[in-house]
């Protein structure tokens, strides 16, 4: 029996970090409505927050070059790194200069890691003439305020001192991250953030201790401090080195995505949104990817899927429509991290929920 339409379907699925890019998660979200009904009008939105498959999203939303060159990753080796260049609009993706994924476990070390190759990556988009510069937070493997990415545009435009750098005149920027810490202290980049990147308590001492510094010294030098400010803390502070030293203007990943896009457009004759991460609770409410699907959605129905799904209940009372855990009870994470089964199981799980809104 053939299966009804329910209208056009938008599938706007996150990365399932460490197992799907957010175009591959689409994809396969793509294969299960078809599966179960070809003729249905399915539109793919790759997005992200600022983090993982940030470029992918914005060359998927607005088109442009890729741009390739050689920076250096956390630890000065040299690597390649690519950021897009549409006219005079640069994104750059920070975690494919500076993320955490390039570094294996037992390398990782924030105390020493830097922000440089970031540096770079926004100076070779200026010297090419870039007047705005989008650049994504998330999956850092550093925490050094930024000041690794100072230090590369200083070196790039032979600029002694950092706030005086006449190439950057003119150039705006915006930073992308859906983190809302300041820079210091409890909630700051180091405590928070530290930690997962490799630092023991007495490193994120440290750190929290040399940010505080580097705060107050910048503060006292340029007459105003945006240390508190939300997304300072982002990606070990590379958030305060674009807010004190270039004026960044900070906005959520997922606006700009769903802006550049033309999601509310894209939204207003849809049967049935469908949104996913790698795990789903009450952390999600928190100004995560999905809540900017759902309150864009324009009261179309939203189901959230997941590869990890808790607090259930108050997911739903936020508004989604459903909200279904892909992988069954007794599948190991380790299974579950394979690209081909966490394929089958979002297949799968989208075909359950287009049957259950199909009818």
């Amino acid at each position: 029996m053939k299966t009804p339409v329910p209208g056009k379907i938008i599938l706007a699925l996150d990365s399932f970090k460490g197992c799907l890019r957010s175009v591959e998660a689409n994809r396969a979200a793509a294969e299960g409505v078809r599966g179960v009904c070809p003729d249905a009008e399915v539109v793919e939105v790759p997005v992200s927050d600022g983090g993982e498959g940030f470029l992918e999203a914005f060359r998927g939303a607005i088109g442009g070059a890729w741009v390739t060159l050689p920076v250096r990753d956390p630890l000065m080796r040299s690597i390649p790194a690519r950021y897009l260049l549409k006219g005079r609009t640069a994104v750059v993706e920070m975690a494919a200069a500076s993320g955490l994924m390039l570094l294996e476990p037992g390398e990782r070390n924030p105390l020493t890691a830097t922000s440089y190759g970031t540096g770079q990556l926004v100076a070779d988009a200026v010297s090419r003439g870039a007047r705005h510069v989008i650049v994504g937070l998330g999956g850092s493997a550093t925490s050094d305020a930024g000041k690794g990415m100072l230090q590369a545009l200083a070196d790039a435009f032979d600029a002694g001192e950092w706030g005086a750098m006449e190439a950057l005149r003119g150039v705006r920027f915006t930073i992308a991250t859906d983190v809302e810490n300041p820079l210091c202290g409890e909630n700051g980049a180091a405590y928070v953030f530290g930690p997962q990147k490799g630092a023991t308590p007495e490193m994120v001492r440290l750190l929290d201790g040399r940010a505080r510094q580097f705060a107050e010294a910048s503060a006292r030098r340029m007459g105003y401090d945006r240390s508190r400010m939300k997304g300072a803390g982002a990606a070990g502070g590379l958030g305060y080195a674009f807010l004190q030293y270039l004026d960044a203007e900070c906005v959520p990943g997922i606006e700009l995505i769903l802006n550049a896009v033309g999601f509310d457009a894209l939204v207003a004759d849809a049967g049935l949104v469908i949104t996913g991460e790698g795990a789903a609770d009450r952390q999600t409410l928190m100004g995560k990817l999905p809540m900017g699907i759902l309150r864009h959605a324009g009261g179309v129905p939203v189901c959230l899927i997941a590869g990890r799904v808790s607090d259930r209940p108050q997911l739903l009372r936020a508004g989604f429509s459903r909200v279904e855990c892909i992988n069954p009870p007794g599948l190991s994470l380790e299974e579950a991290m394979q690209k081909e089964v966490a394929e089958e199981q979002i297949r799968r799980t989208v075909q359950r929920i287009f049957r259950i809104f199909a009818s």
